[in-house]
């Protein structure tokens, strides 16, 4: 697909090995993988936007890269992206900047909560959050989401239980969610806010995601609910998965408690997590500035996408498409092939050639599960879905014969 404004192609295929991008680094896929579909690492497979490129073209060709501090337009231009894009009236004098998301969910779970202390989450969920649990020595209290009618919801009744421990101190809350593609409503959202506010646990949210919705299911700024949600909410933005410039963006941090909001800025100079980097600045000005055409055009193609893998999926017995609201990644249900979660890696790599992010990753419920990144040409993700068509089919025949 080609739109006049932004001038990308987005059936053209470039060699991500060119550069060591990890969706298709042996770190990633194995020794023996290299040749297999990536459809793991959550990265898009689209050059940025034009007006990324040419602004970092432009800084480029400056030549010098010493210290910088900020540009003046930054955060207005994060500020008008809220507002016009999602409502959200955002505070400039509530942003701090950051190295990513993860540096801001490891440094909440670090500063906010004591060694031992409980964070909820609600899995199957980034695994990541994980892995911040438990090198910061934090106790993980698992509030799993209910799938009902190919659909997954919160238990809110779960949720209130385990908010009312004592050990619970904070949320890390996923919105939209990663990988089961929910854009959760803003009632939703109320009821989860209105659960931690009782119980005095810190909502940490996690909305790399927000930008990439699809029609009928808005993204709800958790911090946009109010003041007193605001006011009990670490929130945590990047332009990263929106606009593909993961691997040179930052992150901004957004805290409406002054008190909080200092705390964070004080562990923030601690760290030396708060200098900037020239070209991550300029590609995030642009993006917000001129980038929106081209989000549109990738959005609709990535639900084209998704129509696609839905389509192909009808002639694949045992394997269900929980259908995403948002994200570029398919949650992909396998347990009707009744494989165990190793022999469903096996199925995949062996069998359909494909590399994607095991279900186990997420956590236990996640079993049985894959999730699948269709952020790529459309032709490529065709061929992969063929390929497992034919492993399903085979898989059929050895049972059969077997």
């Amino acid at each position: 697909m080609t739109d006049e404004n932004t001038q990308v192609d987005f059936n053209e295929e470039i060699n991500r090995r060119e550069v060591p991008a990890l969706k298709v680094h042996q770190m990633v896929l194995g020794q023996d993988g290299m040749d297999l579909f990536a459809g793991g690492v959550a990265d898009m497979d689209f050059k940025a936007p034009d007006v990324v490129l040419a602004a970092m073209q432009k800084r480029l060709e400056h030549g010098v890269f010493g210290y910088e501090a900020m540009p003046d337009g930054l955060i207005p231009a994060l500020c008008d992206w809220q507002r016009t894009r999602h409502g959200w009236e955002l505070d400039p004098s509530h942003i701090l900047r950051a190295p990513n998301i993860l540096n801001i969910l490891a440094i909440a779970a670090s500063l906010f909560t004591e060694a031992g202390d409980g964070v909820i989450v609600q899995p199957p969920v980034f695994f990541d959050f994980y892995d911040i649990l438990e090198e910061n020595g934090r106790d993980l209290l698992s509030n799993p989401l209910i799938l009902k009618d190919g659909r997954y919801e919160m238990d809110f009744e779960g949720l209130e239980q385990l908010a009312a421990n004592p050990k619970a101190k904070m949320i890390f809350l996923c919105n939209p969610h990663n990988p089961v593609g929910r854009v959760w409503t803003s009632g939703e959202l109320t009821r989860l806010g209105d659960i931690c506010a009782r119980h005095g646990v810190l909502v940490v949210s996690d909305e790399i995601h927000g930008d990439i919705t699809f029609e009928l299911h808005e993204y709800t700024p958790f911090a946009s609910l109010g003041a007193t949600y605001a006011q009990n909410a670490i929130i945590a933005l990047s332009p990263a998965k929106s606009f593909n410039i993961a691997a040179c963006c930052a992150a901004f941090t957004v805290i409406a408690d002054a008190q909080l909001r200092k705390a964070f800025q004080v562990e923030n100079s601690r760290l030396t997590v708060n200098k900037n980097n020239s070209f991550a600045s300029v590609a995030m000005l642009a993006a917000y500035h001129e980038g929106g055409a081209w989000l549109d055009d990738v959005l609709t193609y990535i639900k084209g996408n998704i129509a696609l893998v839905a389509a192909r999926l009808e002639r694949v017995d045992g394997v269900e498409l929980i259908e995403p609201e948002g994200t570029f990644l398919a949650w992909l249900d396998f347990r009707g092939l009744g494989l165990s979660p190793d022999e469903l890696t096996t199925f995949l790599r062996d069998q359909a050639g494909w590399a994607v992010t095991r279900g186990q990753a997420f956590g236990v419920e996640g079993e049985g599960f894959a999730r699948l990144n269709v952020a790529c040409p459309s032709a490529k993700l065709d061929l992969a879905l063929c390929n497992l068509v034919a492993a399903r089919h085979a898989l059929s025949e050895e049972s059969r014969k077997g």
